[in-house]
């Protein structure tokens, strides 16, 4: 055991995000990443636009060479953008929700569609990600070739743990960003792990029965280095993400704004896929199910998957079923 674990303290962690791109356009602290094509060069037209959590490092989508989601999706002639979110300075304690989902997130899809020489973008909004990218989609459904909700709170009343503690009357949240102007990642996370105190136990108990398998190991690794390389949310977005979204649950009630333009989700009229994983205790199943309710669009589509909110994504297991799935719906929907 002890030969075990010095094996893994010695251990370095493999290199993440290794995909090759160019950065194609910056503002503030964000950059939007255009990934290069495969040798044989680009199949599809319509360029794909992932867009991550705001307060998660874009790389989960990029972890490591044979369990990539971006490499995958280069490997079968997409032409991948993907913002990276960067990292707020104190002086970003007053970017509000509609700097972000209007002004930077518009930018990021209309620089994607004209050096792709497109009209619009297939956009996969993972986590928070895809709540911004489905406000966008009820302002601006032109720029939309499609809608895919990865893991996506929609209905912030979903009676799970984030949902009450973060309504909870003793959770001042204006106070919280008073003293703290962008809220920190730390107190952030301590609320994940929250949600399941003995996950950490666990995982390290798995991870020495692994110790041995390279394999695992350089998976569980690169996971474990994006787990704990995380962002702070500016304070003012922060603010209007709690107060309108969690307590009000504004997007189903139809009252949100965006810049203030009606955001009603019935605006929405583009192919749209919402996937959702049986286990996942940060965005329930439920939560981003009903984004399919709500919306006009005529061509919805869920997959539903065992499975948590990180693990089902970057899995071998999603690289077997999920990815093949979501490649199957864009590229029936090409150009």
């Amino acid at each position: 055991m002890f030969q075990a674990l010095g094996s893994l303290l010695g251990r370095k962690a493999p290199a993440v995000g290794q995909t090759p791109a160019d950065v194609v356009f910056t503002e503030n602290k964000w950059r939007l990443l255009r990934y290069r094509p495969r040798a044989e060069g680009r199949a599809f037209a319509t360029p794909l636009v992932l867009v991550p959590s705001l307060i998660n490092r874009h790389y989960v989508l990029d972890l490591l060479p044979g369990k990539s989601f971006v490499e995958y999706f280069v490997a079968r002639g997409h032409d991948v953008f993907c913002l990276d979110w960067g990292t707020p300075g104190d002086e970003d304690r007053y970017v509000s929700f509609d700097d972000v989902c209007d002004r930077y997130l518009g930018r990021a899809l209309k620089k994607s569609a004209e050096i792709a020489g497109a009209p619009r973008s297939h956009v996969l909004g993972y986590c928070l990600g895809g709540t911004l990218a489905a406000i966008h989609a009820t302002v601006y459904p032109e720029r939309f070739a499609s809608l895919t909700a990865l893991a996506a709170p929609i209905g912030f009343h979903d009676g799970g743990l984030l949902s009450t503690w973060t309504r909870s009357a003793s959770f001042d949240v204006k106070a919280v960003v008073a003293g703290t102007g962008n809220v920190p990642w730390q107190l952030m996370q301590s609320a994940f792990h929250m949600l399941r105190p003995t996950l950490n136990l666990s995982k390290a108990v798995h991870a020495a029965d692994k110790l041995w398998d390279d394999e695992f190991m350089n998976g569980f690794l690169a996971l474990e280095t994006w787990g704990n390389d995380n962002v702070s949310f500016p304070g003012a977005c922060y603010e209007r993400y709690v107060e309108e979204l969690y307590r009000k649950d504004a997007l189903l009630a139809g009252t949100f704004t965006l810049s203030g333009k009606p955001a009603r989700l019935e605006a929405i009229t583009c192919p749209t896929l919402a996937v959702t994983f049986e286990h996942d205790n940060i965005v329930l199943p439920q939560s981003a199910a009903v984004l399919l309710e709500r919306i006009s669009a005529t061509d919805k589509h869920r997959i539903h998957l065992p499975g948590g909110h990180v693990g089902a994504v970057v899995s071998k297991k999603a690289a077997q079923s999920l990815w093949p799935a979501m490649a199957k719906f864009w590229e029936e929907r090409a150009d």
